[in-house]
């Protein structure tokens, strides 16, 4: 009779396997959909960065030719900035809105670059020097990036040094 009762007791039911197993595939399909999410998340998140990380480096361009420059354009549309740099070099940061790119322009039609994509908004807003018109006091900066449906924008502002 013993011998009878302890082998009825070892090992598991049918009902308590299925019951496990059940339980195991929600607990790994609740892990599989985390790890997806994370995963969207991850490769979304890389995207801004790497566009904004793209817009910086253009902003800390544009603003150091800026500081050097002489003269700055003052009557320009405000998506684009043109000015003879430091070193000679006639130039315009100028941003097409057709297809979100800012390019630098070597003039007179030498060369054009694209400095950065995805931007969806770009303004150069000019200051001029108090008492003569003709000149740039200062050009502030706004630069608008959008990848995947995030939105981040980029500000600067730049001192004519030569003009101050």
């Amino acid at each position: 009779m013993f011998a009878r009762r302890l082998r009825s007791k070892v090992g598991f039911t049918l009902v308590e396997t299925l019951i496990a197993l059940a339980l195991l595939a929600m607990i790994m399909a609740a892990v599989g959909v985390a790890v997806q999410a994370s995963a969207m998340n991850y490769k979304a998140n890389e995207n801004i960065f790497a566009a904004m990380s793209t817009a910086r480096q253009a902003m800390t361009r544009i603003t150091s030719d800026l500081r050097t420059a002489w003269p700055v354009e003052v009557s320009e549309p405000p998506n684009q900035c043109s000015m003879i740099t430091a070193d000679g070099r006639n130039i315009t940061y100028r941003w097409n809105d057709t297809d979100e790119t800012l390019y630098l322009d070597i003039n007179p039609n030498v060369d054009s670059y694209v400095l950065c994509e995805n931007v969806t908004d770009m303004r150069f807003d000019r200051t001029p020097v108090p008492g003569d018109p003709t000149n740039v006091k200062d050009v502030r900066i706004l630069m608008k990036v959008t990848v995947g449906g995030q939105s981040q924008t980029v500000a600067s502002a730049a001192v004519i040094r030569r003009n101050m």
